[in-house]
């Protein structure tokens, strides 16, 4: 019944991980983050997505903020911020993320405040489902390892 569940466990991970690459959500760089991790750093995708997040927020809070500026026309400065979100979002395999990103800095080059505001939108769109899924499937993870360790005694008779 152990192994079951473990097994199930497994197969609901790849699962959800097939439906985000067939999504082109994400792309083989995620996988070879996978690779990198090993017994020695376990949680190792986990704690660099983290990280990506924890980036990425305050990237949207500040692309956000120069766009709500009445007065905004520092098309480089968001460039820049978007050049970070293409950097890091490519850095984990996540491919949509990026391409939105890609799609916004062509935006802020034509100095398309409009096109930057719908850029935006989607953005945060496409960031938000990212992090369902991401934390959707390390949740998963947690389990199926947590199930792994469980170990019960055999019973002598």
């Amino acid at each position: 019944m152990l192994g079951l569940g473990v097994e199930r466990l497994r197969a609901d991970m790849n699962r959800l991980l097939a439906l985000l690459f067939h999504q082109g959500v994400l792309d083989e760089q995620f996988l070879q983050l996978q690779q990198l991790q090993d017994e020695s750093s376990p949680n190792f995708v986990s704690e660099v997505v983290n990280i990506y997040f924890q980036e990425s927020e305050k990237l949207l809070r500040n692309l956000r903020s120069l766009l709500m500026d009445r007065e905004f026309s520092d098309y480089k400065k968001m460039g820049v911020h978007l050049n970070q979100f293409i950097g890091s979002s490519s850095s984990i395999g996540a491919k949509r993320v990026r391409n939105v990103c890609v799609a916004f800095r062509v935006a802020s080059e034509q100095n398309n405040r409009l096109g930057c505001l719908r850029a935006l939108e989607l953005l945060e769109h496409e960031y938000c489902y990212l992090k369902n899924k991401l934390h959707e499937l390390f949740q998963i993870e947690q389990q199926r390892l947590l199930a792994a360790a469980v170990r019960y005694p055999v019973q002598q008779h």
